[in-house]
């Protein structure tokens, strides 16, 4: 009768089953070790997104590259004829160059960019008590700026890489061409060539790249939840778009950024390429290259020039680098 007894009554908790009571070795429950991660599990979202987006669109990113900076073997051709252009000439794998150091840059870029808007999105709204709409907008501003400043090395050897046609290879790889620029353009500051026209721009972009997808997600899930959301793998209580809505935002986010911000991202491009460039002591400056890019090739064929490509190349981009994070989130149980 004891022991019948003792397997009805409900088991009493022991005071040694807590972690403070089982010492600094115990293990933490599930809640406080998400809490302790949450930035390392951030972090990694944030790169494999990156990665998955960057990779989709790597041949259009190289066909941009050649079309901006008006390369002289593409510099007649268009966007679809360059595309077709650049495996006769470099085979296949030549739409893939600088991809390597893509990688290597997009990881960390990714990984910082998308951590840093979650947590400036925190502090706008904590400390200055801005919300809604506006402290989105200038948390991803801050966030791109951020993400831009810590990678920018990487992304100028990326750029060098890229450009370079076979046959004509000043860099034979992502180190060689790192101990290139540090030698033969000033050292350190060489790698920040055109930071500014990447920062002036990066602000407006990644500001309404997040801003507008945040906007869509949150207006969306408010007025159509059973249609356009669905409840989080790891987290019922919260509510998350269906995979297809948020390609649909993330390309509409993305189309719109490149959009306000592109004329300097093309500015950015010819001052990173600098001593590659014939033209190189004409575009020394922002400004001094926005001027030059205006009265060679006007508008249309000078600051929106690939702009039909960037479409094509960012949208799908976008769509699958904030599909891609909201799906790590569940994986990784950030909500």
């Amino acid at each position: 009768e004891a022991a019948a007894r003792r397997l009805r009554e409900p088991a009493r908790p022991c005071p040694m089953a807590s972690p403070a009571a089982a010492g600094p070795g115990a293990a933490l429950p599930p809640a406080a070790a998400r809490r302790d991660f949450y930035w390392l599990r951030s972090f990694i979202a944030g790169g494999v997104a990156g990665c998955c987006a960057k990779t989709t669109t790597a041949p259009l990113d190289r066909v941009k590259i050649l079309l901006q900076a008006h390369n002289h073997h593409y510099k007649h051709l268009g966007v679809f004829s360059t595309l077709c252009a650049v495996p006769k000439k470099e085979g296949y794998l030549g739409l893939y160059k600088g991809n390597g150091a893509m990688m290597i840059r997009i990881f960390p870029y990714g990984a910082i960019q998308f951590m840093a808007f979650d947590q400036y999105k925190k502090v706008i709204k904590k400390q200055l008590g801005i919300s809604g709409h506006v402290h989105r907008l200038m948390a991803g501003s801050m966030a791109g700026i951020t993400a831009v400043i810590c990678t920018y090395p990487l992304d100028m050897v990326r750029v060098r890489l890229a450009f370079q046609v076979k046959g004509e290879h000043k860099y034979m790889g992502i180190i060689h061409a790192f101990k290139m620029i540090y030698t033969k353009e000033g050292g350190f500051s060489g790698f920040y060539r055109g930071l500014m026209p990447t920062v002036v721009g990066m602000a407006p972009y990644a500001g309404f790249s997040f801003f507008t997808f945040g906007t869509l997600k949150s207006i969306g899930l408010a007025q159509a939840p059973n249609l356009l959301g669905r409840p989080s793998l790891d987290n019922p209580d919260v509510l998350v778009l269906k995979t297809h809505v948020n390609l649909l935002c993330g390309g509409i986010a993305g189309a719109i950024a490149q959009t306000i911000s592109y004329p300097l991202d093309v500015t950015r491009r010819r001052m990173q390429l600098g001593a590659v460039l014939p033209d190189s002591e004409k575009c020394l400056t922002m400004v001094q290259t926005l001027k030059y890019v205006y009265q060679q090739h006007g508008v249309r064929r000078g600051l929106y020039r690939g702009l039909s490509l960037n479409y094509i190349r960012c949208i799908p981009s976008q769509a699958v680098a904030f599909t891609t994070y909201e799906l790590m989130k569940q994986f990784l149980h950030l909500n």
